[in-house]
């Protein structure tokens, strides 16, 4: 069983312990660990037994107040560990919704969010182009106002829940200024939205090039004012960007415990692989960094639930640690594994292509590197 100490930490309440040994006890009625042999259905069943069970409404708050951030960090922790493709149903529910969570019109949030909550409707956030990807202020797709519509022209690529959903949140050039100032944010429905790729990554999660072919939606539909799609697209993804470290978390400590497992029963000469030096260092080495990455996840989470100070440096060094050190801690269970490590069907290879995702999306290890120099100038030359 994983480490569970750390829900003894001052960063939490007792409301975050209740649900930690909830989702626990579901994962381990719910939760299969083989791959889905169809992604697309296991992922829209993942979503509505979320929401049945409740779990999703952690991902709209209220409706008056933004996310718990450590409640959504403890359920992709816990998620991740059991499944990736049970954290990737969470966690698009919340992303695909956080925009309207925290810039939506009464009406928007009446519309959408219980269906969110509840798993009856798959929410996608799309931003990414083909030209595009970190540079999100020099995206092509375009807005036009006419009359009481929204005109939407372009493509996104790469877009979790693309096929699946049914909305995406769309982020769009409407003209008010050149760079990050002329976007726009947009509740598409998708019935309006053609599907011309079906993409097939590493780890096999719903993903899709969209076609807005002067797709028309109504005025109502802007999520925010026009020219501030920017800055609801930073806002929303600084909400979620420590969850993806707690995601990465997960991974991390499932790899210690299938390595701890595997070395524990695997013989090596007279004894165990467990006993030897070499081994015993690199298991030290992987329940430190799991230490590490966690105080930083629940610190972040922490800061941007209580308030006060600007916690984006805080989230950037979450972020970047714990994704670049799942990678290095699931690297080594599959070393310690042999050729079992790398073969279809092992737990720490299906670990080893579900984490590599994680160092890109929601903002690039270079990029949170950026963040966290720029933010530490901008303190020393103030």
């Amino acid at each position: 069983m994983s480490d569970r100490t750390f829900l003894a930490w001052p960063f939490f309440e007792e409301r975050h312990r209740a649900l930690a040994a909830e989702l626990e006890a579901w994962c381990e009625a719910t939760i299969h660990d083989a791959e889905a042999a169809d992604p697309d259905e296991a992922c829209r069943s993942l979503v509505q037994e979320l929401g049945s069970a409740g779990f999703l409404k952690l991902c709209v708050g209220d409706g008056d107040s933004r996310p718990d951030v450590r409640s959504l960090a403890i359920c992709r922790e816990i998620l991740a560990r059991y499944h990736g493709l049970a954290d990737f149903a969470f966690a698009m529910q919340g992303l695909g919704s956080g925009a309207i969570s925290l810039f939506g019109t009464i009406e928007q949030k009446r519309e959408w969010l219980p269906r969110v909550a509840s798993g009856k409707a798959v929410a996608a956030f799309a931003m990414t182009e083909p030209e595009c990807g970190s540079d999100a202020a020099n995206m092509a797709s375009s807005a036009m106002r006419d009359g009481n519509e929204w005109v939407l022209v372009g493509e996104k690529t790469y877009i979790s829940n693309g096929g699946i959903a049914d909305f995406y949140l769309t982020f769009a050039r409407t003209g008010e200024g050149e760079g990050s100032r002329g976007l726009s944010a947009f509740i598409v429905p998708a019935d309006g939205v053609q599907i011309v790729e079906r993409i097939d990554a590493i780890a096999a999660h719903p993903l899709a090039r969209l076609k807005y072919d002067n797709v028309r939606i109504p005025a109502d539909a802007i999520v925010g004012e026009p020219g501030e799609g920017f800055r609801v697209g930073m806002e929303t993804l600084n909400l979620f960007r420590v969850t993806v470290g707690a995601a990465a978390l997960g991974f991390a400590r499932r790899a210690l415990d299938e390595a701890l497992a595997f070395s524990s029963n695997r013989r090596l000469g007279t004894g165990k692989l467990a006993d030897n030096a070499v081994t015993q260092a690199k298991l030290a080495d992987m329940a430190t960094a799991i230490d590490a990455s966690a105080l930083l996840i629940y610190r972040a989470a922490w800061q941007q639930d209580v308030g006060g100070t600007d916690h984006r440096r805080a989230a950037a060094m979450a972020k970047l640690t714990a994704t670049e050190s799942a990678q290095q801690v699931i690297d080594a269970a599959v070393q310690m594994h042999g050729g079992m490590g790398v073969t279809k069907g092992a737990k720490v290879e299906e670990l080893y292509r579900e984490i590599r995702a994680l160092r890109i999306y929601e903002g690039a290890s270079e990029v949170q590197r950026q963040i966290i120099a720029r933010d530490l100038l901008k303190e020393h030359r103030a």
